[in-house]
């Protein structure tokens, strides 16, 4: 697992989206896997600028949804479709037939989860999934112990991620669903490279945990430390709890530019 530490979320922002770039540089019909929140909006600003400066072409570009709320209509403005029409699609360009999402409001939820994991596996696969990650060290709404192996699935959501998700309905948690579709972590462990920017103290212990801990299902997060090219991108708020801040600081500092991240 490569750390990199930045200044701030822009800097996050704008380091992750350059790999993104340089991917559609070299496969412009890749399939980007995003996330939605807070955190990976500075990613998006980002790549919107080079869309509009013409350093990156993403006409053929795809786009993978990481979860989705069950129950809300697809139109809601809160789905987790309509949040990623509006911050990634529209300001990249990108239209709704080159996206792909899970089926949160079918009758068959458990059928719907299963055949988005065939429509990935169908499509070549994500090859960079964007992550953020929980106070607790969630992935997607996989909340802590779920399972290492997991693929996409519905699950229940713990109060405090429905506390956390309250803001984007009007501070009411009882507008806030509860149960999701979320890529499993044995799912998203398939992607060709995992990206998971953190910004704040607040997901300090998390980012800690992560990094420096041992790969266990209490910190979902934990099993990138698996995976053979996975990148945590933290702010330095968020990179507070390293105990080897420093020597990831050094290594990334002494990287050949051409590597990237």
């Amino acid at each position: 697992m490569e750390v990199v530490i930045v200044p701030d979320a822009a800097a996050g922002g704008e380091l992750i989206a350059e790999a993104m770039a340089q991917l559609l540089r070299r496969k412009p019909g890749a399939l980007l896997g995003v996330a939605t929140g807070s955190t990976p909006l500075p990613v998006y600003q980002a790549l919107a600028a080079k869309v509009r400066s013409g350093a990156v072409d993403v006409s053929r570009a795809r786009i993978a949804q990481l979860d989705e709320y069950v129950g809300l209509p697809a139109d809601h403005p809160e789905s987790y479709r309509s949040v990623l029409r509006r911050e990634v699609l529209e300001p990249l360009g990108i239209g709704m037939d080159a996206f792909m999402g899970p089926d949160g409001t079918a009758e068959d939820v458990q059928a719907a989860c299963e055949a988005y994991d065939r429509a990935l596996a169908g499509a070549g696969g994500v090859d960079l999934q964007l992550l953020g990650i929980g106070t607790d060290g969630h992935i997607g709404f996989n909340e802590p112990c779920s399972s290492l192996a997991s693929r996409t699935r519905i699950k229940t959501l713990t109060e405090q991620t429905r506390v956390d998700n309250a803001r984007f309905f009007d501070g009411d948690i009882e507008q806030v669903p509860h149960h999701v579709i979320t890529q499993g972590i044995g799912t998203i462990l398939e992607a060709r490279h995992l990206v998971l920017l953190a910004t704040g103290e607040g997901k300090a212990d998390a980012v800690a945990a992560t990094v420096e801990g041992p790969v266990a299902a209490v910190c979902p997060a934990s099993a990138l430390q698996l995976h053979p090219h996975a990148t945590v991108v933290a702010d330095e708020a968020a990179a507070s709890k390293l105990k080897l801040a420093d020597y990831f600081r050094h290594t990334y500092a002494n990287k050949p530019d051409w590597q990237g991240i």
